[in-house]
């Protein structure tokens, strides 16, 4: 069973995510707030498995929180994923630097909530189903220059290759293609390196993929 915590200063969003989620054999909503400092309260007691964050609620903001939260090492396999009413909102970018593993528009479709809720748990990450490419190149717009590449010396030259393909947006299904190898390949070979660079899920080695220079915004198509 997917245990979620719903952080949303509005009851009427918390109220349609509840029906929808609930309504999931797989899933259950394990508790709500309504600010910041309530939602890392939830997160501590009763430690759910994925948050749904609104960026701007009162009294601590979910950038705030989700900075405290991945900062835990005792909420390790905690996953959050942001809320905003704009795709493009500008605290989204701070937040995958602070380890949140993506991020929704509220008015996501039901079945892609669903499939994002999921697929935190399974370990890949959203940068916002269907916008993908246009998040990363909003993202490579406004990180800052390329830091050293020495963290890259840890891969093999696959490895930097795979995480190239990951900084691209492509999922493990169309690197395995594009590598001519199987997706089970792919996704151990994003796994691995994932490890060896330290990074908590698919969305910070993106981040790392710009940060380190070994991709940049003129490659994407």
């Amino acid at each position: 069973m997917i245990r979620v915590l719903l952080a949303d200063d509005q009851s009427l969003v918390r109220a349609g995510f509840r029906a929808l989620l609930d309504a999931q054999p797989d899933i259950e909503v394990a508790g709500e707030a309504a600010d910041g400092e309530e939602a890392l309260r939830g997160v501590r007691e009763l430690r759910p498995d994925v948050v749904l964050m609104d960026i701007r609620m009162p009294v601590l903001d979910g950038l705030a929180a989700t900075r405290r939260i991945t900062g835990d090492a005792a909420l390790n396999g905690v996953r959050v994923v942001m809320l905003t009413t704009f795709e493009l909102d500008e605290y989204v970018f701070e937040a995958i630097r602070c380890g949140a593993s993506g991020f929704l528009v509220k008015d996501t479709e039901p079945d892609e909530l669903l499939r994002a809720v999921r697929a935190v748990v399974a370990g890949d990450a959203l940068l916002s189903p269907g916008v993908t490419r246009r998040l990363i190149g909003e993202f490579a717009a406004r990180s800052k220059e390329p830091a050293a590449a020495d963290v890259l010396a840890r891969l093999t030259e696959r490895e930097r290759e795979v995480m190239a393909l990951v900084g691209l947006g492509l999922t493990n299904d169309e690197i395995a293609r594009r590598l001519v190898v199987s997706p089970l390949t792919a996704k151990t070979h994003v796994s691995r390196t994932m490890v060896k660079l330290g990074v908590r899920d698919r969305a910070q080695l993106v981040v790392l993929a710009y940060e380190s220079g070994l991709v940049r915004p003129g490659w994407l198509g």
